[in-house]
């Protein structure tokens, strides 16, 4: 939670210098597609905001209102940075349409000094390269959705500088002043297909989505691990909230096994799928077989003998 907060930190303070550099220079120059760069790092750095106070409250454990606890703040979080992004483009959208229309008229078609506003975008390239790669690396390990939409934020801002200093160092060259807004055309797109893709990452926890196929395949591997030890398993549903993952499920075991065993062999299960999924959850409500069913063991050492039962899998 330390190291987590420390990198969301890390994300406020590098946006920050960005952020008022950009604006400057490109204030100074008079280049719309310096500005927009200024206009997304304000974006980014709003959002950065958002993350440390997600990581910070969403480290809190369960309490009496929050008995689930508070995982999918962070969910939250991501949303509303997405939204963001979608904002900054549309403001860098009608920025550039504005500047268009200027230079149609003849007016703003000249652009002042660019060398600073290459510096920046240079320098804004390599910082935001260093905090995203760090930013990404902390969420990979903390499965934070939070710190992984600040990470794509800036990422974006990454390539996007790129582009920039490569549209300005070709007006410098060509003189050229067209090449501003069409920059700031590109990077605005760039932006709205990052914001897309973060929607769909941070919001579909919020309505219960079930985890991965891949995940959810791990799981039904523990549970055929043990399938000597139950006649069948159903219901089995996934969601996730932040980084933790909910699973539960029904298990069918022999009529007359113990209470004793069938928790050693709950707890058995829940034990296995947390080692390979960390953070996960699971409620496992047992059940017993029905007699009317010809397959079904009725004493509890049949289970471990009985060739004829078949695990039956229904996953949600």
């Amino acid at each position: 939670m330390e190291e987590k907060t420390k990198v969301a930190s890390l994300s406020v303070a590098s946006n920050t210098f960005l952020t008022l550099a950009k604006l400057a220079i490109g204030l100074a120059s008079g280049s719309v597609s310096i500005l927009s760069e200024g206009i997304h790092s304000g974006i980014d750095l709003l959002a950065a905001f958002i993350a440390l106070f997600a990581v910070r409250e969403s480290g809190k454990p369960a309490d009496k209102r929050h008995a689930y606890g508070h995982g999918k703040i962070e969910n939250v979080s991501g949303t509303i940075e997405a939204a963001l992004i979608f904002v900054a483009a549309l403001m860098i959208i009608a920025e550039a349409i504005q500047k268009v229309q200027e230079i149609i008229g003849g007016e703003g078609g000249h652009v002042g000094d660019l060398r600073l506003g290459m510096l920046i975008m240079g320098v804004s390239a390599i910082v935001n390269l260093i905090v995203s790669t760090k930013l990404m690396r902390v969420a990979k390990q903390t499965d934070s959705v939070a710190l992984e939409a600040d990470a794509l934020h800036l990422r974006t801002d990454v390539y996007t500088s790129v582009g920039v200093f490569i549209g300005l160092l070709l007006i410098k060259i060509t003189g050229w002043a067209i090449l501003d807004p069409i920059i700031a055309f590109g990077v605005a797109l760039m932006i709205i297909k990052a914001s897309f893709e973060l929607t769909k990452k941070a919001f579909s926890p919020l309505v219960d989505v079930s985890l991965p196929d891949e995940e959810r395949e791990i799981i039904t591997e523990v549970l055929l691990l043990h399938a000597e030890k139950f006649v069948e398993f159903h219901k089995l549903r996934t969601r996730k909230a932040g980084a933790e993952r909910h699973v539960d499920l029904h298990l069918v075991v022999a009529k007359y096994t113990s209470v004793v065993d069938v928790h050693e062999l709950c707890d058995l299960i829940e034990q296995e799928i947390n080692l390979r999924l960390h953070g996960t959850h699971v409620l496992i409500h047992a059940e017993p077989c029905s007699t009317r069913d010809v397959k079904c063991p009725v004493e509890a050492g049949l289970a471990l003998s009985c060739q004829s039962c078949q695990v039956k899998t229904e996953v949600r």
